[in-house]
C-alpha cells in the first residue's frame, strides 16, 4: 500500500444501507412474503466525508445506533459501502468484535495461531510474540484449556492481546475499555498510549467522554447516519453533551 499520503483514511460521500431484523413471529413473516413492495432497509450512514490524518487519534462519539461501529467495520473492510468510496493507506488491528475468529472447541494456545493468521500474521511471527500475547492476556494457567471455557473476561484478555501484537499503522477500537476488570482496562490504555507515542493511527469509538476528551485529538459526533460536527474534543463532546442535556 502507497505511504505518500497525509492521511491514512479517507470516507468520500459514503453511504450504507442495512435491512432491518426478519419478524420474530410466524404470522408476521408469513404476511411479509406477500408484501413485495414493502421494504426493510435503512440507511446506517448517509454521504459520510472525513480524512484522517496520518498518527492521529480520532475519537467517535454518539448514541446508539448513529452508525459509529459501521465506520469502523467499513474502515476494516468487513464491510462495503452501498455509495461513496473509502481509501485506507496502512495495515489494520482492528479491536471490534474481539475473539470473533476463535473456534471455541480450541485451545487458547491453538486459537492464538488461528486468529494471528486471520489478522495477518506469519507463523513465525506468532511464534516470536506467543509469550508476549499470553503474558498480557495473563492466562499461562489457562493457555491449553478450551476457550468455550473461558469466562468473557478471559476471552476478551485473549483477543485483544492477539490484535496488538500484529503492529498495525491503523488500530481501530469499538469499546474495549468497556469490558473486562479495572486492571485490564489500565493495561489496555497504556498499550494504547505506546501505540500513539509510536505514531499509529487510532479511530476510537465509546461512550466513556472522559476517555475521549483525554485520548484523542479530533472528534466526530454522528447521530442517525450523519457527521454532526467534526473538531476539538472539548468543543464537539460539550456541544453534544448539552444536546442530551436537553431531551
Amino acid at each position: 500500500m502507497k505511504k505518500d499520503k497525509n492521511y491514512v483514511i479517507k470516507f468520500s460521500n459514503v453511504s450504507k444501507k442495512f435491512k432491518r431484523g426478519r419478524k420474530l413471529l410466524l404470522k408476521e413473516a408469513l404476511v411479509d412474503i406477500f408484501k413485495p413492495g414493502v421494504t426493510e432497509e435503512f440507511w446506517a450512514l448517509k454521504n459520510i466525508s472525513f480524512q484522517v490524518p496520518r498518527g492521529e487519534t480520532l475519537g467517535i462519539i454518539g448514541p446508539n445506533g448513529s452508525g459509529k461501529s459501521t465506520i469502523l467495520k467499513l474502515i476494516a473492510g468487513v464491510m462495503v459501502p452501498n455509495g461513496g468510496s473509502i481509501d485506507v493507506n496502512g495495515e489494520i488491528a482492528p479491536l471490534i468484535e474481539i475473539g470473533a475468529g476463535f473456534h471455541p472447541e480450541l485451545t487458547g494456545r491453538e486459537n492464538i495461531y488461528l486468529n494471528g493468521s486471520i489478522l495477518g500474521l506469519k507463523k513465525e511471527e506468532i511464534n516470536n510474540r506467543f509469550d508476549e500475547i499470553v503474558s498480557f492476556a495473563e492466562l499461562a494457567e489457562f493457555i491449553d484449556t478450551p476457550v468455550k471455557h473461558y469466562s468473557s473476561g478471559m476471552y476478551v484478555r485473549l483477543g485483544f492481546s492477539i490484535a496488538i501484537n500484529t503492529k498495525p499503522d491503523i488500530l481501530l477500537v469499538d469499546e474495549i475499555l468497556s469490558v473486562g476488570d479495572e486492571s485490564f482496562r489500565k493495561r489496555c490504555m497504556m498499550r494504547m498510549k505506546d501505540f500513539q507515542k509510536g505514531g499509529t493511527t487510532i479511530v476510537f469509538v465509546s461512550h466513556n467522554l472522559d476517555t475521549v476528551r483525554s485520548f484523542c485529538s479530533r472528534v466526530i459526533h454522528i447521530e442517525q447516519g450523519n457527521i454532526e460536527s467534526i473538531g476539538d474534543p472539548s468543543d464537539v463532546i460539550g456541544v453534544y453533551v448539552a444536546g442530551i442535556d436537553k431531551e
